[in-house]
C-alpha cells in the first residue's frame, strides 16, 4: 500500500483538479490518504423494515411503492413542498420533501424504492420528513464521511470503490503476525475493506477495533522513539539534594505530592547520565510553582543557572515578585526579562546572564531572543508548555548544553492519556490540594435568574470582591469583539451599571491586554468581561465571582481551568455557569462541574464525554491526529503499550523485515504533525 500514498487523488476517475483541492481540504491529497480516510458513521439499508414494524422515532430503512405523487409547490419563505403517499402493501405513509422538486420525476411514475428517514406515528398516520431515496437495489451498509461544501459523502464513497479496486490481493501488513495472534486482531486487508464497505456492522466494528488499535501502537512507538533520541549524557548532573533546605524557606508545609514531585526531578538530575525530561501536571492550585522553585533552588546551589518561561508578561511578573520575596534571604539572585523592558533594563540583564550573576532568570519568549547567552544553562521550565511551540522550547534548551527541562501543565488530564500525549517525558502528578485552597461553589442556572445573579455579584463587589464574566467564544473576531462590547453595555442598565468594568477581547494588543489585566490584579476594575480565556495563573486574590454564559459552549476542562481563576485568596468563591440548553446530555455534563471540584474526575468525565478529539479544544502541537482511537478504552491503551515494549526489545530501531511497515506508519503519522524528524 506504501506505493498508493505515492499516487495524487486526482489519478481516479472522476476526480479532477477541483475535486481533488476539496479532497486537500479534509486532508487526503493521495490515493492511500483516501484508503485512511474513514466514515465517521453507516447507514444500515441492509433490512428494511415494513412501515408499520418501523422503530418509531428512530433513524430506519423502509421498503414502499409510491402510490401518489402532488406536484411541488412554493410555501412561506420560498421553500418549495414536494409530497407522495407511499404503501408496503399493508399500510400507508406520507413523505414530505423540502426544496428537493427534482425528487417529482423520479418518484411520480410509481415503483418501489427505499426510504432512510425517522418514521413517527401522528394524529393523521404514518409520516416521514426528509428521507434519503434509493432504488431497492441499493440496500446494504453504507458509510457515510467527513464532508466539506461541494464534496457529497456519496461521491467520496465513488471515489473509495475506485480506490478500492487497486489495492493489492494481498496488502502487507505493518503489525507483525505475532503481535495480531496475541491481541486477536484481524488483518490490514480485512480492516480496510471492511471499514469502507462492511456486509454486516459487526464487521466494521471489527475493522475499527483493528485500525484503533494500529493508531494507537504507532503512536506509541513514535513517541518512544522521540524520547529514545533525546537521551544525550549531561554534563549538569547534581552533586547535592537541597531540597530540604528550600522547604524551611516555606510559609507553609508542602504537600507529600509537592515532596515527591522534588524527589524525582532531583533523583534525575543526581542519579541519571542524561538530562531530566519532565512534566509536572497538577490541578488549579496544586502548587507547581513551589515545585519548580524547590528545584530550581537545588540546581542553583549546584552551581546551575535556570530559566523560567511563560506565556505571558503579568504572569513573568507574578512568578518574578513571588520567587523574589521567596528567595529574599538566600544568596541567589534572580532577573526578569520581558519584551516591554527598556534596552538599557534588557541590556543589563542580558550581560548579568552571561557573565553568571543572575542564577534564575524568568521571562517570556524574550528569553530566546539571539541577544540571551547563558554562562551555564543547566535547567530550562516552560509553564504551561502547550503555549509554546516546539520551535520555541527548542531555541531556549539551544541555549544550554543538554539542560534539564522541566515542563508544567495545570490541564488534569487521565495519567494513561498524559503519558500518551507527553509520551517523549517522564510524568510527575500532584494529585493533592495544599491546605487552606478553598472550594469554589459552583451553580447552573438558566438566563431567566441572570439578573438575580447580577445582584449577587454587585452585593460580592460592594464587600471588596472583583469578577469575571467570560462570554461565549466564536468564530469570527470581529464577533468576539461585538459581544464583549454589546455584553458591557447592557450591563449599563442594570444593577451592575455603577461598577468599573473592562472588556478583554482577542484582537486586543498584548500590551493593552496586560494592561487591562494589571489594573484588574490591581484591584482598579470591578468587573472584567472576556471574551478569551483568561490567561492561565494569572493571581487576582480579589476575584470571587466567576460568571460563564453560555456555558455548554465549553468543554469541561476549560470550564474548570476558568473557575480555577477564582478562590485564590481568602475571600470565599463562586462559579455561577449560564446554560438555557435543556438537553439532558447538556444538563448532565454541566452538572459533574457543580457536583466536585477534582480537576482529575473532571478530565476523566470530559474524556468520556466528547472523546479525545476536542478533549484540548485546540489539538496540541506536534501530536498526530487519530481518526479512529479513542483514549477512554484504556485496556486498549494498555495493550498497546506493551505491545510497543515487545516490538521495541526485539527491535529498537525497527530495522528488521517484520518492522518495515510500522516504521513507514510511524513516518507518515508524525510527519503530518511536523515530526517529520522521526522519518
Amino acid at each position: 500500500m506504501p506505493s498508493l500514498f505515492k499516487m495524487p487523488i486526482d489519478k481516479l476517475k472522476g476526480v479532477g483538479k477541483r475535486k481533488a483541492e476539496l479532497f486537500h481540504k479534509l486532508g487526503v491529497d493521495s490515493v492511500g490518504g483516501l484508503l485512511r480516510f474513514y466514515p465517521r458513521t453507516y447507514e444500515d439499508w441492509s433490512k428494511p423494515y415494513t412501515i408499520a414494524e418501523a422503530p418509531q422515532n428512530t433513524v430506519c430503512c423502509v421498503r414502499a411503492e409510491i402510490e401518489a405523487a402532488s406536484p411541488p409547490v412554493r410555501i412561506r419563505g420560498g421553500m418549495i413542498l414536494l409530497k407522495i403517499e407511499v404503501s408496503d402493501g399493508s399500510d400507508r405513509m406520507k413523505v414530505t420533501f423540502f426544496n428537493q422538486q427534482y425528487l417529482y420525476e423520479k418518484l411520480r411514475l410509481g415503483g418501489e424504492f427505499l426510504f432512510y428517514g425517522t418514521v413517527r406515528n401522528g394524529a393523521y398516520g404514518y409520516e416521514m420528513t426528509s428521507p434519503t431515496v434509493s432504488p431497492v437495489g441499493s440496500a446494504g451498509i453504507h458509510p457515510v464521511y467527513p464532508q466539506t461544501a461541494g464534496l457529497s459523502t456519496k461521491q467520496t464513497e465513488a471515489a473509495m470503490r475506485q480506490a478500492m479496486s487497486l489495492l493489492p490481493e494481498k496488502m502487507n501488513d505493518p503489525i507483525p503476525e505475532n503481535i495480531i495472534r496475541k491481541y486477536h486482531l484481524c488483518t490490514l486487508d480485512f480492516a480496510i475493506r471492511n471499514i469502507h464497505f462492511p456486509q454486516k456492522l459487526s464487521d466494521a466494528e471489527k475493522a475499527k477495533q483493528r485500525l484503533a488499535f494500529e493508531e494507537l501502537l504507532i503512536l506509541q512507538l513514535g513517541m518512544a522513539k522521540l524520547k529514545g533520541g533525546r537521551k544525550e549524557t549531561t554534563t549538569h548532573r547534581l552533586e547535592k539534594d537541597y531540597s530540604r533546605e528550600f522547604f524551611s524557606l516555606l510559609p507553609f508545609s508542602p504537600t507529600g505530592a509537592q515532596k515527591r514531585a522534588v524527589e524525582e526531578c532531583i533523583d534525575d538530575m543526581m542519579n541519571r547520565p542524561y538530562p531530566m525530561n519532565r512534566l509536572i501536571q497538577g490541578d488549579v492550585g496544586s502548587g507547581k510553582t513551589a515545585v519548580a522553585a524547590a528545584v530550581c533552588y537545588t540546581a542553583v546551589k549546584n552551581g546551575l543557572q535556570c530559566a523560567f518561561m511563560v506565556p505571558t508578561e503579568i504572569l513573568a511578573a507574578q512568578h518574578f515578585q513571588s520567587l523574589s520575596e521567596l528567595f529574599s534571604g538566600t544568596d541567589i539572585r534572580i532577573s526578569l526579562l520581558t519584551g516591554s523592558l527598556t534596552a538599557v533594563a534588557k541590556r543589563s540583564v542580558y550581560e548579568a546572564l552571561e557573565n553568571g550573576e543572575t542564577d534564575l532568570v524568568i521571562g517570556t519568549h524574550a528569553l530566546i531572543s539571539d541577544s540571551v547567552v547563558f554562562q551555564r544553562l543547566g535547567l530550562v521550565i516552560t509553564d504551561e508548555q502547550h503555549r509554546f511551540g516546539v520551535a520555541q522550547r527548542s531555541a531556549l534548551i539551544s541555549k544550554g548544553e543538554s539542560p534539564h527541562i522541566m515542563v508544567m501543565s495545570a490541564t488534569p488530564i487521565p495519567r494513561t492519556l498524559a503519558l500518551m500525549i507527553f509520551g517523549d517525558l517522564d510524568l510527575s502528578v500532584l494529585d493533592e490540594l495544599p491546605p487552606g485552597r478553598q472550594k469554589v461553589d459552583t451553580f447552573l442556572i438558566d438566563g431567566a435568574k441572570r439578573q438575580r445573579a447580577f445582584g449577587f455579584l454587585k452585593k460580592q463587589i460592594d464587600a471588596g470582591g472583583q469578577c469575571y464574566i467570560v462570554c461565549p467564544l466564536v468564530g469570527q473576531s470581529e464577533m468576539e469583539l461585538a459581544s464583549a462590547e454589546e455584553y458591557a453595555e447592557k450591563l449599563k442598565d442594570t444593577v451592575l451599571g455603577s461598577c468599573r468594568t473592562a472588556i478583554l477581547h482577542g484582537k486586543m494588543k498584548p500590551k493593552e491586554k496586560d494592561r487591562i489585566m494589571n489594573e484588574f490584579a490591581g484591584g482598579d476594575i470591578d468587573i472584567l468581561v472576556s471574551t478569551t480565556v483568561i490567561e492561565v495563573g494569572v493571581n487576582v486574590p480579589d476575584a470571587v465571582v466567576m460568571m460563564i454564559e453560555n456555558a455548554e459552549r465549553f468543554g469541561l476542562s476549560q470550564l474548570h481551568q476558568l473557575r480555577g481563576r477564582v478562590g485564590r485568596g481568602k475571600r470565599k468563591s463562586y462559579c455561577i455557569m449560564v446554560s438555557d440548553m435543556q438537553k439532558e446530555s447538556t444538563l448532565a455534563r454541566l452538572g459533574v462541574m457543580c457536583r466536585t471540584n477534582n480537576g482529575f474526575e473532571i478530565a476523566d468525565e470530559d474524556l468520556k464525554l466528547r472523546g479525545p478529539g476536542d478533549f484540548f479544544g485546540a489539538r496540541q502541537h506536534g501530536l498526530p491526529e487519530l481518526k479512529v482511537a479513542g483514549m477512554s478504552d484504556m485496556a486498549m491503551l494498555d495493550d498497546t503499550q506493551s505491545a510497543a515494549r515487545m516490538i521495541l526489545e526485539a527491535d529498537l530501531d525497527l530495522e528488521q523485515k517484520e518492522h518495515r511497515g510500522l516504521a513507514f506508519e510511524i513516518a507518515r503519522l508524525f510527519a503530518k504533525a511536523g515530526g517529520s524528524h522521526l522519518q
